[in-house]
């Protein structure tokens, strides 16, 4: 679910962090609702690259839990809202992270819901079906297979996989369809964010239901700032 939100006044959090600025959460007037946090920022909107952060929120504050190279989409990034499909550009904004997906087994530990990718999986992204941006098996009759990915196909991306909640509650046509958090390939992405295994490995293990997790992802200045989310 896409939220936007304006940057929380920074005379609000002088008092808390009087020796440096404050947490990137602490700096967004929405987070989610939650005590979990991921934030993912590019340094421009033409990156390809940037930083993916996870944060702990207790007692009040947050608190880096660990941080990871990301890569973004070809194109670089544009704002969620307006975006459109096939542009290969990664949607700004702040989203829910509906369930976890895998060609491999979950990580020991794992809380988050998780689906097994099977030979049979795919994710409809055809804007005449009546599945569009969603989990399908088997591939249902008006969903055309050159207007899916077959997830199977995607052996290392998508060994671990967080679905972004980017068009998903109510999906816009034309908008834009499989917008994940997954492993690295062998570049930029479609239009998803990627970190190294081993880090989406253990953002899998970190992710709480309870503690609501959401994604903010966004440039560090500008336009498309993380903190507009």
């Amino acid at each position: 679910m896409l939220r936007t939100a304006l940057l929380a006044g920074s005379l609000v959090f002088a008092g808390l962090f009087p020796h440096g600025p404050a947490p990137l959460p602490a700096r967004l007037a929405d987070t989610g609702g939650g005590s979990q946090l991921i934030t993912a920022v590019a340094p421009a909107p033409g990156s390809t690259t940037g930083r993916v952060t996870w944060w702990d929120r207790r007692a009040g504050r947050w608190f880096e839990a660990g941080s990871a190279p990301a890569r973004f989409g070809a194109n670089g990034l544009t704002e969620g809202a307006t975006r459109t499909q096939g542009t290969n550009t990664t949607p700004t904004g702040l989203y829910d992270l509906p369930y976890a997906f895998g060609i491999a087994h979950a990580p020991a530990g794992t809380e988050v819901r998780y689906r097994r990718v099977a030979a049979g999986s795919w994710w409809c992204q055809d804007n005449a079906s009546g599945s569009y941006n969603r989990w399908v098996e088997p591939l249902p009759a008006d969903c055309a297979p050159g207007e899916a990915e077959h997830l199977v196909a995607y052996e290392k991306q998508y060994a671990h996989a967080l679905v972004i909640g980017f068009n998903y509650e109510r999906p816009v046509r034309g908008r834009g369809a499989g917008i994940f958090l997954h492993v690295n390939g062998k570049g930029a992405t479609a239009g998803c964010v990627s970190v190294p295994e081993r880090d989406m490995r253990a953002i899998l293990r970190w992710a709480n239901p309870r503690r609501r997790p959401h994604i903010a992802v966004g440039t560090e200045s500008g336009a498309l700032a993380v903190t507009r989310y």
